[in-house]
């Protein structure tokens, strides 16, 4: 049985060139043809052109803006990178779209694979304000550099190879200016402090040089049975969607199965999304008796809708492996202002179906799914249960969602992942671009972080509390404003596809 493969495309743009008239006399200038000097500029403009979503709405992509094809080259002549093109020809309300320069790492980091030295950070403002920032440690990836020196959860950096950190934002906590960059080398050290009792950042003396390396980052950081009060509860933390785990993460749904779990928590506060596929296939493992009914509907634009606007269906399977189903009724997500795409399609899309009890903060808001176009024009595909259609741009899978590549332009390696549609759920609700707002708000705290999937870490002692009736320790201390972790970047943020939901259903032959 062939696996499902991934709509990763453009099209291509035919420009005709105006007819001179030959019997009048024209200068050398006007016979000259203007020469596209960076074929991959020419790949972005006519990409972005066929498939982005607000395509109508930008003028510099309109399918009439040029009067020829030399002034078409010419437009894109003066454009130093395809960096910079893209960056021109985005729609105000895009913020999530995105290209990179070699599509190997977009391949490695869609897979979960990307250089990391291992922390997982959260910046914030210090309890003493102003402009100062510090960066909070959320997590430490297996295997790293981090883990290797023993970075814990909760520790507090103030400062990178002796630099304090500094943030300005506007009025909305966006960034104006900073110094963030310091965490972006390879290899930098970070400087340590503590929290006083008088709620101030000091310096610890501990320094701790830290080495970026490519790693693969199990999305599943914890999956455990906790039984409280007689009910037995099932947490999940799981933070991000990448291609290829979804077996992976049915085996941990079916341990929690096989411990008779009452309750699902299921945690997304720093997963940023990924692959719809995922989204979709655990929204199935959640529940198992809605097998065959609607999910959710996709929209594309104007060019594209009639052949690839889509719905997804709950499902019992992942190829010939059976789903494990949990059959739940309710479901409780902790999820953040840094849980999006793929995590909010979870929620937003099982909550006609299921009580979906949020917990934590408003989330990002992305309402929107994305495909990888490559420069290949010369593969045909074609959606389930459609005609195969040339297909210029695409990047098939058999596996993970890409493709080989023979085809592709061999003499750059550019690759975009622009939106191209807008996703919502079976009620037709889907403008949720403020963010999904928590039932339960509750914000991490310095210096109460606790340990992830352990009682006493407030967020899940509070999905507990409404499980059980009971109340934790954890939540009755008064907590001032200025002690509450209120993100202005962090890790997640600063990795350049965060927040893309990936959408697959291309076949090929």
């Amino acid at each position: 049985m062939k696996k499902p493969l991934f709509l990763l495309i453009s099209i291509s743009l035919f420009i005709s060139s105006c007819k001179k008239n030959d019997d009048q006399p024209v200068t050398p200038e006007e016979t000259d043809d203007v020469i596209i000097e960076n074929e991959a500029n020419d790949f972005t403009w006519k990409a972005m052109n066929s498939f982005y979503n607000w395509q109508e709405e930008v003028i510099e992509l309109s399918d009439d803006r040029f009067a020829d094809e030399n002034d078409y080259n010419t437009y894109l002549n003066e454009f130093s990178s395809p960096m910079v093109l893209f960056s021109a020809l985005l729609s105000p309300k895009d913020r999530f779209s995105a290209i990179v320069d070699d599509y190997d790492y977009l391949f490695n980091f869609l897979s979960g694979v990307y250089k990391t030295n291992g922390v997982e950070y959260v910046i914030t403002r210090p309890p003493e304000g102003g402009n100062k920032i510090v960066g909070v440690v959320r997590y430490v990836i297996a295997g790293s550099d981090a883990a290797e020196n023993n970075i814990q959860r909760g520790d507090i950096f103030y400062a990178v190879n002796g630099t304090e950190l500094f943030a300005e934002t506007d009025t909305e906590g966006y960034i104006t200016s900073s110094n963030l960059d310091l965490l972006d080398p390879d290899t930098f050290t970070l400087n340590f402090a503590e929290i006083t009792e008088e709620n101030v950042t000091v310096p610890n003396d501990i320094n701790i040089e830290l080495t970026k390396e490519e790693l693969v980052e199990d999305p599943i950081l914890v999956s455990k049975t906790l039984e409280v009060n007689g009910i037995k509860i099932g947490y999940l933390m799981y933070n991000s969607f990448p291609f290829g785990y979804d077996i992976e993460l049915n085996n941990a749904i079916g341990e929690l199965k096989s411990e008779n779990i009452e309750e699902l928590i299921l945690d997304l506060r720093y997963n940023g999304g990924g692959s719809g596929q995922t989204a979709r296939r655990l929204c199935s493992m959640i529940t198992g008796q809605f097998t065959g009914e609607l999910l959710a509907r996709d929209t594309w634009n104007s060019k594209w809708d009639d052949i690839f606007g889509s719905a997804d269906y709950f499902e019992d399977t992942i190829d010939d492996t059976p789903i494990n189903q949990l059959n739940l009724e309710k479901l409780y997500v902790i999820a953040t202002d840094d849980s999006a795409s793929a995590s909010e399609y979870v929620m937003n899309n099982l909550a006609p179906y299921i009580d979906v009890i949020h917990i934590g903060d408003v989330t990002v808001g992305k309402n929107q799914l994305s495909v990888t176009l490559l420069d290949n024009d010369t593969q045909t595909g074609a959606p389930v249960g459609q005609p195969n259609l040339e297909l210029p741009y695409i990047a098939l899978s058999e596996e993970l969602g890409f493709t080989t590549l023979e085809d592709a332009n061999p003499n750059h390696k550019y690759a975009l992942q622009p939106i191209v549609g807008l996703t919502e759920n079976s009620a037709g609700f889907g403008e949720y671009t403020d963010g999904l707002q928590p039932d339960y708000e509750l914000l991490e705290v310095l210096g109460n972080l606790g340990q992830l999937g352990e009682q006493g870490e407030p967020l899940l002692d509070l999905a507990i509390e409404k499980i059980t009736g009971v109340s934790s320790k954890s939540l009755k201390t008064p907590v001032s404003d200025n002690m509450k972790i209120k993100t202005i970047s962090s890790s997640s943020r600063k990795k350049p596809l965060n927040g893309l939901l990936h959408k697959g259903f291309i076949g090929v032959n």
